[in-house]
């Protein structure tokens, strides 16, 4: 008895905050297309990451800790990389459905991975994403959901390119506090986008409403579920976390049809399922063991 709760408090309970904190981020990206048609995605971008960047500053207080000078340079590369795919990612669900374009943003982190990998299997997971993408990118389905949009095409790889890009660096910025990196990355992510996000804004048109909901997507998307991670992370071998991790299309794509009403049809969903297989697949292969150290974005 006393075996079976240490197992469920050591293992069962950092899977269960994973996979809330991954359903909070396709929440908060859900909630985010409510503001798209008063403020655009870019100002959302930047709303969400300043008012996560505030309320993880309140919380964690990074400045209680020192930063090496040696290490700005990669936390400025992580904070750059994570803006940017923030910024690519709301462009893409202002144009497809979230779960297309969290598939297709996946394209990133499962790159990594097969690009690191040594088994022979991963031809086998490299043809299985490549048919799932292949019929994602198709543009002739049966019904109107299935039309995807160049444009939120491009953005949502491009989103996949900077997800990459975060996983590579931070393993340098790793360095760092855990969750003093995580804060400094989404407040030079912030520094960064809302510029870009706030330039065109009409001041008049952000009212109370539209802030209760921006401090809701910071919460849901991004202060919630890093705050989730940092608990379970540290607890959880590297093959589990990017097994589960490899739902995140499949939580975008449920997220997408509860909330917006963003109904795929077979094919797509065949396809989203197919990613989700390879980097499953490229997961296990990997046989990895050490603990995760740092919560992935998004």
């Amino acid at each position: 008895m006393l075996l079976s709760r240490s197992f469920a408090l050591s293992r069962l309970l950092p899977i269960g905050l994973l996979l809330v904190a991954m359903a909070c981020i396709q929440g908060g990206a859900s909630l985010a297309t409510v503001l798209f048609p008063a403020v655009g995605p870019a100002a959302a971008t930047s709303l969400r990451l300043m008012m996560a960047a505030a309320l993880l500053w309140v919380v964690f207080r990074p400045w209680r800790w020192r930063v090496a000078r040696r290490d700005w340079g990669n936390l400025a590369t992580y904070g750059i990389a994570l803006g940017t795919m923030n910024f690519l990612l709301y462009q893409a669900i202002d144009h497809i459905p979230l779960g297309i374009a969290v598939a297709l943003e996946f394209t990133g982190p499962l790159g990594v991975a097969l690009w690191s990998s040594k088994s022979r299997l991963d031809l086998l997971w490299v043809a299985i994403a490549v048919i799932g993408l292949g019929i994602l990118l198709s543009l002739n389905h049966d019904n109107d959901a299935s039309t995807i949009d160049l444009y939120g095409v491009v953005c949502a790889l491009g989103a996949g390119g900077c997800w990459a890009a975060y996983i590579l660096f931070g393993q340098k910025a790793g360095a760092v506090n855990g969750m003093q990196s995580a804060v400094w990355d989404i407040t030079i992510a912030a520094i960064v986008i809302a510029p870009i996000g706030l330039v065109d804004i009409a001041i008049e048109a952000v009212d109370t409403r539209l802030l209760a909901i921006a401090l809701g997507v910071a919460i849901l998307a991004t202060a919630l579920p890093y705050t989730l991670e940092m608990i379970a992370l540290p607890r959880l071998p590297t093959q589990t976390f990017g097994t589960l991790m490899s739902l995140e299309p499949a939580f975008g794509a449920l997220s997408g049809l509860l909330f917006l009403g963003q109904a795929l049809g077979l094919l797509q969903w065949l396809a989203i399922g197919a990613i989700i297989i390879a980097s499953v697949g490229t997961t296990l292969t990997a046989g990895r063991k050490e603990t995760v150290n740092t919560p992935y974005p998004d």
